[in-house]
């Protein structure tokens, strides 16, 4: 959540980042008259507790003096229904500046790139290349099947659509996937491996930014406070919610696997064959908290991290600098690694990292103190590292061979056991 000094001390900076980014502007208008009334009305409500309390021990002597308070009395009995009037008002006004506050998405660094679409996102390197498909080569959702390690059919007939199931071979990939990115986070990489819960209270997914405002897309388990994680970045941040740690506690590095979980709202026509846009998936997931002054140098080292997997495992991908409109409510700089699909002939997504700063700090409460006492919000950063399901179709349409297998890279072989995946019956 943005600071309210930001609200106002800088309303039209406010106005045009709102505006870069294709929001309205009108909600600046109605924030600062809540605060101003908000402010207006502690003013009142200060000074008539300064008159009560004076006058309330003046009562007091005068009343041992054995002198008549009845209509001092009377006067400050009205003061304390004015206290409380202007009390309920200011909470009043303050839950309404704070539910426009925590719509409002959070600043961006100066380097993000202008633009309303992804279409404006900007390239900024590739590895690999990224070539055109040979005749006989097959998209996943194709490849799969004739390989006898994917069934789509009977996923829908178990679950219906936007779910898949991996057998045999293709469930053996999956978990090699996973085993192979967190070793190389925690082993190279130096992140602490936390398995966390997959069902969060609504007060988690509010400290990270999915609540209330993405509400639609969440899972959530009716008639509790439960929802299924949308990603790993919700339990491994909220750990230090309401905390304050210490300078020498940071810089933090977790990175959790997980089954993640969404609705997909407003996802209808995109991506409806295969495994790259699913209601559930797994994701290894990284997540940063440090000082303010090294959070970009640690979002460029997470960048480098997740680009590592991909380039370990031979899959020619392309780094973009995500543009203003583009770039999701909590991210101050976000980039994006995207593979490269021969067989789809297109660039996809398989990993996001970002810089968060101290939005998602401020919304779960996570502070630390410096060696000098000052106590300040942590920034705190989170990435891809990456989504195994993606990562599983890059692999086999990456690596496919003319006479239906999959040859593994190198660095996979130690996880998976073998440098060939082949039909089995």
């Amino acid at each position: 959540m943005l600071d309210v000094k930001v609200l106002r001390e800088q309303p039209e900076a406010l106005r045009e980042m709102l505006k870069s980014r294709g929001s309205d502007t009108e909600v600046v208008d109605r924030a600062i008259e809540h605060d101003a009334k908000k402010r207006e009305h502690i003013v009142k409500a200060d000074a008539l507790k300064a008159e009560r309390n004076t006058v309330s021990k003046e009562l007091g002597s005068k009343k041992k003096a054995g002198e008549d308070i009845s209509g001092e009395a009377a006067r400050m009995k009205q003061v304390s229904a004015d206290i409380k009037s202007l009390d309920q008002e200011i909470n009043k006004l303050d839950s309404a500046l704070v539910s426009i506050l925590e719509q409002l998405p959070n600043f961006p660094h100066p380097s993000v790139p202008d633009g309303l679409t992804d279409q404006d996102n900007v390239e900024v390197g590739r590895w690999g290349e990224a070539r055109k498909a040979e005749p006989w080569e097959l998209p996943h959702w194709d490849l799969g099947p004739n390989l006898n390690i994917m069934d789509f059919e009977r996923a829908a007939k178990i679950s219906g659509s936007r779910f898949w199931l991996l057998k045999g071979m293709g469930a053996r990939l999956e978990r090699s996937l996973i085993n192979f990115m967190l070793s190389l986070h925690t082993e190279q990489h130096g992140y602490t491996e936390i398995l966390a819960p997959s069902l969060v209270l609504s007060q988690t997914l509010y400290g990270t930014g999915q609540l209330p405002r993405f509400a639609e897309d969440l899972f959530h388990c009716e008639g509790t406070d439960l929802y299924l994680i949308p990603t790993s970045e919700v339990p491994l941040t909220a750990m230090h919610s309401n905390e304050i740690l210490s300078e020498d506690d940071l810089n933090i590095k977790y990175a959790g696997f997980s089954p993640c979980y969404r609705s997909e709202a407003g996802a209808a026509g995109k991506d409806t064959r295969g495994l790259v846009r699913v209601h559930q998936f797994h994701k290894v997931e990284l997540v940063k908290m440090c000082k303010p002054e090294d959070s970009y140098d640690e979002l460029d080292s997470m960048v480098r991290d997740a680009q590592r997997v991909l380039e370990l495992l031979e899959i020619p991908y392309r780094t973009v600098d995500i543009c203003l409109g583009d770039l999701g409510f909590t991210a101050a700089k976000k980039f994006d690694l995207e593979f490269w699909s021969p067989a789809q002939d297109r660039f996809i997504e398989i990993s996001s990292c970002s810089n968060c700063t101290d939005f998602q700090a401020r919304r779960a409460n996570i502070k630390f103190r410096r060696k000098d006492g000052k106590k300040e919000f942590v920034h705190t950063l989170n990435g891809s590292g990456l989504a195994v399901g993606r990562t599983l179709v890059a692999l086999l349409e990456t690596h496919q061979q003319e006479d239906g297998s999959i040859r593994i890279p190198e660095a996979l072989q130690p996880f998976f056991g073998a440098d060939r995946l082949e039909k089995r019956e």
